[in-house]
C-alpha cells in the first residue's frame, strides 16, 4: 500500500514507547534553518489516524526532559520520560553541581507524575565515548537509579557496545527500579538472556531490524517481553533493511526542500511508521500481525501506565 494517507484496517492499536519529538526536524527546522512549514500537528495526526493511543516523548537531559514535559502537556495522549542519555552525562559535572543536576531531574518527576512514565533515557553507550567518557557514563548511569528507586518509576534504557558493565550494573540495583525496557535493541542474540534474566523488556525500532543477525535476534524474544518503537526522527526502515520486503505499508514521500501537506519528509522518520515496525516483526516471526499487536500494547501499559488506564 502507497498512499499519503495511513492505514489500519485490522484496528490495532499502538505506543510508541520513543519518540524524539523535540527534534526540531518536527517543526520544519533541519541544523538550524528552517526548510518548510512547521508540520508538528501533521505528524501527531497521522499517528493518530494510524491507531496510535499514547505517545512516549524521551528526555535525553534536563533540558530535553524540560521541552518533552512540555509537549506532553499539550495533549491528553503524549506523555515523557525524564533523565540523562549516557552521551551527555558530562552534564551533570559541567552544571558546575552534580547533585543538584540530578535533584533537578527528580523534581520534574515528582511535579508531574500525571506525564512522566519513566526515567530516562539513560544507560551506556560505549559507541560513541568522543561525547561522554567511560567512566562518567559509568557513573551517572548508577546515579539515576536513585530517580527509579525513590518515584517508583519504570527505566528507558540505552545499551550500545557495554553488554557486560550494562548488566552488572542493573543487577546490582534492580531491586532499586519497578521495571524497564532496554529500547531500540541491536545488540547479538547472544546478550537477549541475560536481560530477561533481570526481567526488563525489549524495544524493537527500524534500527533493530537492519541485518539478517538483527532480525533473528528479534525472533528469539518471548511476545510477551517485546515493545515497540519508531525512535523518530530516526531509525526509519529503508530498502536496504533485511526486513524491508516484508512491508506492506509504504508511504508517499517528498524531500524537505519540496515539502507538502500529507507527505512524510523523506529521511525523517515519524510514529505513524511504527505499524512498517510491526510488519516486519510479525513477517518474520510468522505470527498473526495483530495478535502480535495486542501482546505489545499489553506489555506497554503494564510497564508504563497500569495506573493510568486509557
Amino acid at each position: 500500500m502507497s498512499s499519503n494517507a495511513v492505514s489500519n484496517t485490522l484496528k490495532m492499536q499502538f505506543i510508541d514507547i520513543g519518540a524524539n519529538l523535540t527534534d526540531p526536524v518536527f517543526n520544519g527546522i533541519y541544523r538550524g534553518r528552517t526548510v518548510h512549514k512547521d508540520d508538528y500537528g501533521d505528524v501527531l495526526q497521522r499517528s493518530w489516524d494510524m491507531g496510535m493511543q499514547r505517545i512516549i516523548i524521551t528526555g535525553g537531559n534536563l533540558k530535553e526532559s524540560q521541552s518533552a514535559l512540555q509537549l506532553a502537556t499539550s495533549d491528553q495522549r503524549l506523555y515523557c520520560t525524564v533523565g540523562c542519555h549516557p552521551t551527555r552525562c558530562n552534564e551533570f559535572k559541567e552544571s558546575g553541581d552534580p547533585e543538584q543536576y540530578l535533584n533537578s531531574l527528580q523534581s520534574l518527576v515528582e511535579d508531574n507524575k500525571d506525564k512522566v512514565v519513566a526515567i530516562g533515557e539513560c544507560g551506556l553507550d560505549f559507541d560513541r565515548l568522543q561525547f561522554c567518557d567511560k567512566d562518567t557514563q559509568l557513573q551517572y548511569f548508577e546515579k539515576q537509579f536513585q530517580l527509579a528507586e525513590t518515584t517508583g518509576l519504570p527505566m528507558f534504557l540505552h545499551s550500545r557496545n557495554a553488554d557486560q558493565e550494562f548488566y552488572d550494573i542493573i543487577k546490582r540495583n534492580r531491586h532499586r527500579m519497578s521495571g524497564g525496557v532496554v529500547h531500540s535493541f541491536t545488540g547479538p542474540i547472544q546478550s537477549i538472556s541475560a536481560l530477561l534474566e533481570l526481567g526488563l523488556y525489549i524495544g524493537i525500532n527500524g534500527c533493530s531490524l537492519k541485518s539478517a543477525d538483527n532480525i533473528d535476534a528479534m525472533k528469539s524474544i518471548p511476545s510477551d517481553k517485546l515493545m515497540i518503537e519508531t525512535d523518530a526522527p530516526w531509525c526509519s526502515i529503508k530498502p536496504t533493511h533485511a526486513g524491508y520486503k516484508l512491508l506492506h505499508t509504504h508511504y508517499k514521500e517528498k524531500k524537505k526542500e519540496r515539502w507538502e501537506p500529507n507527505h512524510f519528509v523523506k529521511g525523517r522518520n515519524e510514529p505513524a511508521s511504527i505499524i512498517q515496525v510491526l510488519e516486519v516483526m510479525a513477517g518474520s516471526r510468522n505470527e498473526n500481525i495483530k495478535d502480535l499487536a495486542d501482546t505489545i500494547y499489553s506489555n506497554t501499559m503494564q510497564l508504563f501506565f497500569k495506573n493510568k488506564p486509557i
